[in-house]
């Protein structure tokens, strides 16, 4: 008989626990899940805030005063914060521009002969080519500047003058081509003549109105520390021209007389036609003559109204130290002897009183008088460093005239500094040791109010070396 075999069902393996067994673990998958997502949620959530760092500026001492009419306003030294260039633009930016009126000055039209012009235009083309490179727009902006100070009390009265005020000094010069070597380069023919267009057309009366009265401009990657004491009137590309607060930023102050005669300029040779006969002007080794070997026959006459007064211009071999030796040479045995000596001829005055700008930049002075048992010797510390206070000339501030606007008048004193011959009461007044610039009023920002020329006329004021 035949059986019917039943097939046998096949095994399986069972994987995962079923009924109750399998809870505990669905639960700690669960578990593990939402550890995975919420950890790092909370971790970002409780993280430490990262705060940026930002950068500090070096502050600027903040403007204390604006100078009145009376006083004429020091030109400070160009020296610059320690800050980087992004640092200087944000601090740039954060100073606003003036509200006040953005006034135009004067044509300024050229006067004295051909030779001088051509200077003047050499000096003028240099300026504007070196400092604002191959732009026209920069060139005039900066043309306009020189001439302004040209006109202005507070610099010298003649381009080239302006252009290289302190060139020569030991704290430095006012526009940088003039001492940091940038004159070792040279521009093409083309781009030289392109800007002494522009210098021609400025010495003929063209006007530059963007740049109204500026008398001071810097990049905008710097900040000098003058820039807080003047207001910011006007941006040209990456340069902001500023001007002195309050009337001495105005039209009226730019009183000033030019010369009307140009100095040749030994660093221009080679470079600017004008100045091709400097050769014979660039300065020997200082130190190189001593004052004993200066021959008789060279000493320099007294001036025409004073035969115990000698108005001199040094030369460039005679070292510092032996100035008072000369100055001793040359008043001979006179009892009473006053000397007063410049380092260029251009501004050696040629009679008493002297232009007060010309005082200014005087180099040396000596005063003897043996009835009284005096005798001093100073030098301008502006320009030479000295082991003793005492022996530098001091600054002043000149108080006006009643009487008298345009001619000024100066009594040199050695070891009293420079004095005013018509200061109020007939005194003479010292400048205040704060005195350091033009300030505006500390923390304020305020526009200024609208300015009026003053009736007050004045006497004298110095031009205090440097700041472009």
């Amino acid at each position: 008989m035949n059986q019917m075999l039943t097939p046998t069902p096949p095994v399986t393996r069972r994987l995962l626990p079923e009924g109750p067994a399998r809870l505990p673990l669905t639960i700690v998958l669960l578990v593990t899940a939402l550890a995975a997502i919420l950890l790092p949620l909370l971790i970002v959530a409780n993280a430490p805030r990262i705060v940026p760092v930002e950068r500090k500026v070096a502050k600027v001492r903040p403007a204390q005063r604006v100078i009145p009419p009376a006083e004429l306003p020091p030109v400070e030294p160009a020296v610059f914060v320690a800050v980087d260039p992004a640092d200087a633009r944000a601090y740039n930016a954060s100073i606003p521009f003036s509200t006040a009126p953005l006034l135009p000055a004067r044509p300024f039209r050229i006067t004295g002969d051909e030779a001088s012009i051509a200077r003047a235009t050499d000096c003028l083309t240099a300026g504007v080519l070196y400092e604002a490179g191959d732009d026209p727009v920069g060139q005039k902006a900066v043309a306009q500047v020189i001439l302004n100070r040209v006109r202005h009390p507070a610099f010298p009265k003649s381009v080239c003058a302006v252009v290289f005020q302190g060139a020569e000094r030991r704290t430095g010069c006012q526009f940088t081509f003039t001492c940091d070597g940038a004159l070792a380069r040279r521009y093409s023919q083309v781009a030289w003549d392109r800007a002494r267009g522009v210098a021609a057309a400025a010495l003929a009366g063209s006007v530059e109105k963007a740049v109204g009265t500026a008398t001071h401009y810097h990049t905008d990657w710097v900040v000098p520390y003058w820039s807080a004491s003047l207001d910011k009137i006007s941006e040209v590309h990456t340069h902001l021209f500023f001007r002195w607060t309050g009337w001495w930023g105005t039209p009226p102050a730019f009183r000033g007389r030019y010369t009307g005669a140009e100095p040749l300029v030994a660093k221009l040779k080679g470079i600017a036609p004008a100045h091709s006969a400097a050769g014979d002007l660039i300065a020997p080794a200082e130190g190189t003559l001593a004052a004993a070997a200066i021959p008789a026959e060279a000493m320099p006459a007294p001036i025409a109204a004073d035969a115990n007064s000698f108005l001199v211009t040094l030369d460039p071999r005679l070292g510092t130290a032996d100035y008072p030796a000369f100055a001793a040479r040359v008043c001979g045995d006179r009892p009473y002897c006053k000397l007063m000596a410049w380092t260029d001829r251009a501004d050696t005055p040629a009679a008493l009183p002297a232009d007060p700008r010309q005082t200014e930049r005087m180099a040396f002075s000596y005063l003897r008088d043996r009835a009284r048992g005096f005798e001093k010797a100073l030098w301008n510390c502006e320009r030479y460093e000295r082991p003793d206070l005492g022996q530098c000339m001091k600054s002043q501030v000149f108080l006006s005239s009643p009487d008298r606007s345009d001619d000024l008048k100066l009594d040199m004193l050695p070891g009293g500094g420079l004095r005013s011959a018509l200061g109020v009461g007939g005194g003479a007044k010292e400048a205040p040791a704060e005195l350091s610039g033009v300030r505006r009023k500390s923390g304020t920002l305020a526009p200024p109010a609208p300015v009026v020329a003053p009736p007050v006329r004045r006497t004298m004021g110095p031009e205090v070396p440097k700041g472009s």
